[in-house]
């Protein structure tokens, strides 16, 4: 069993029609803790650590044999708890980053909210160390996004995250990355020619392997 800890319920759908998709048969137990979210953004990502850790602990007690953060904001968090919890715990965004380091050298990352910026910065950056590349990370806030995504308004959320996405051309960025999983749908919705990147499809085949690797 593969455990997701998610800080919004709209992630739930998502990864389970991506199991069904590519890795059917898998079983899935989603977790799905907003307050978590809501109180690194206030206290930041550090304020939660033991409640991240006991909630893997939990989730490992429970039989899940690897743990899939898919919150970029706690990404570390979760990751730094991986020896307490005793099951291998893996932030949705990683393979992304590795991904966008082997792309080109100039990195723009869009974010719908601001606490993700930092955390995604510095996983694209510690993936370009591992990689022994040079990158340039440019980070870009995309402005009233999250408003629509706390009010449901999904379409609304992924247009303006694609009309950001577009606003890059090749002469400023190598690729994109899309910060947060829920800004996934906006990569089939850009036109420009800079490749866009999403996280949930190859961060759940890495917890997957994981998962049944363990």
């Amino acid at each position: 069993m593969l455990a997701l800890l998610h800080t919004s319920p709209v992630h739930v759908p998502v990864f389970d029609a991506l199991r069904d998709a590519d890795r059917p048969g898998l079983r899935l137990r989603h977790l799905v803790r907003e307050d978590l979210l809501e109180r690194a953004r206030r206290d930041g990502p550090g304020a939660v650590a033991g409640e991240v850790r006991a909630v893997l602990a939990r989730a490992a007690g429970a039989g899940a044999r690897a743990v899939l953060c898919t919150c970029s904001t706690l990404g570390g968090v979760a990751e730094g708890a991986a020896v307490a919890a005793g099951v291998p715990v893996l932030r949705v965004d990683r393979p992304m980053a590795a991904a966008a380091v082997a792309a080109g050298p100039r990195v723009v990352v869009l974010a719908a909210l601001e606490s993700t910026l930092g955390p995604t910065a510095g996983l694209i950056e510690e993936e370009a160390r591992r990689a022994g590349r040079a990158v340039a990370v440019r980070t870009v806030l995309v402005d009233g996004a999250w408003s629509r995504f706390e009010a449901g308004d999904s379409e609304g959320y992924v247009r303006r995250v694609a009309a950001a996405a577009d606003a890059l051309t090749p002469a400023g960025a190598d690729v994109i990355v899309l910060a947060q999983a829920s800004m996934a749908p906006a990569q089939r919705l850009t036109t420009t020619a800079v490749p866009v990147l999403s996280s949930p499809r190859p961060g759940l085949a890495a917890a997957a392997e994981a998962a049944l690797a363990g």
